[in-house]
């Protein structure tokens, strides 16, 4: 596709959108993932961990983009 990458491990990643591959599965629920990152951050569904915190209610997300769109409420 003409993908350019700085580290192989992103172009390894990139790579299994074109083949399919999931190879890293949640033992909690057998879901898969492509990615080894994106595996962890579906994690936080089952552990309920929260890392990211609003600033001004102290609500807690999982992800980081679910606390920023949270964040523009309070504008």
């Amino acid at each position: 596709c003409g993908k350019r990458f700085n580290k192989l491990t992103h172009l390894n990643d990139h790579m299994r959108t074109h083949t399919g591959e999931k190879p890293y599965r949640c033992e909690e629920c057998n879901r898969q993932f492509s990615a080894l990152g994106n595996l962890k951050v579906h994690m936080r569904t089952h552990t309920g961990e929260k890392p990211y915190k609003c600033e001004h209610c102290n609500k807690g997300f999982s992800q980081l983009a679910h606390l920023n769109t949270h964040v523009r409420t309070h504008t």
